[in-house]
C-alpha cells in the first residue's frame, strides 16, 4: 500500500513541476491574463458580521499566507514576468495578497468578489470578468486576484490557495494555458 502511494506521488510531482515551468514560460513572454487565487487564509468562511470595508470581520491571510504572497512576488520578479495591471476582489485577503506580492496598490474590481448567491448576479459577475479579460491586449501580464469559486466558474480548474492559472479567451469561455503553484 505504501509503495502504491509513493508511486502515485512520484507520478504527480513531475506533472506539477512541468505545469509550473510551462506557466512561467508564458508569463515571461507577457501579454497573458493570470487568475490568481488569494494566498493561504486563517479560516474557511467569513463570519456572520462580515463587512467588505472592515478586515476585522473577514477571513484574512494567515502568517503562511503572508509568506506565500511575498514568495509569489519574489518569483514574479526573479522569473522576469512583467505585470501591466493588477485587479483585485475587494476582500481583504485578495487585496493583501496583491499588495504583498506585487508591492503595488491593485485596482478594486467588484466582479472579482465572491460570487453572489443567485444565478443572475453570478452570471453578471462572470460576464463582467470575461469582458475585462477579452478587452485586455497589453504586452505585459494582467493579474486578477480573486477566489476559488470564481476561478472554478471561469475555467473549471480548482486552484490551491496562491496558485495562478494563465488563461486566454476561447469561444464563450476561457482556455487554460498553464498553471503556476507557489
Amino acid at each position: 500500500m505504501i509503495r502504491l502511494a509513493l508511486a502515485l506521488f512520484l507520478l504527480v510531482v513531475p506533472a506539477a513541476a512541468h505545469a509550473t515551468d510551462a506557466g512561467w514560460a508564458l508569463l515571461r513572454d507577457g501579454g497573458h491574463v493570470v487568475l490568481l487565487r488569494h494566498a493561504m487564509v486563517t479560516g474557511t468562511t467569513d463570519p456572520a458580521n462580515f463587512d467588505i470595508g472592515n478586515c476585522a470581520t473577514q477571513v484574512n491571510l494567515s502568517a503562511r499566507g503572508k509568506q506565500q504572497a511575498s514568495k509569489i512576488g519574489a518569483l514574479f520578479a526573479a522569473r522576469a514576468a512583467p505585470i501591466e495591471r493588477i485587479l483585485s476582489s475587494r476582500y481583504c485577503r485578495c487585496l493583501d495578497t496583491a499588495r504583498t506580492a506585487f508591492e503595488a496598490e491593485p485596482e478594486l474590481f467588484a466582479p472579482l468578489d465572491l460570487l453572489k448567491g443567485d444565478d443572475a448576479r453570478k452570471a453578471a459577475q462572470i460576464a463582467a470578468i470575461m469582458k475585462e479579460i477579452r478587452a485586455y491586449s497589453g504586452s505585459d501580464n494582467l493579474v486578477l486576484v480573486t477566489h476559488l469559486e470564481n476561478i472554478v466558474a471561469l475555467t473549471g480548474v480548482s486552484p490551491r490557495e496562491g496558485e495562478a492559472v494563465v488563461v486566454e479567451p476561447q469561444g464563450d469561455g476561457l482556455r487554460v494555458l498553464g498553471r503556476v503553484t507557489f
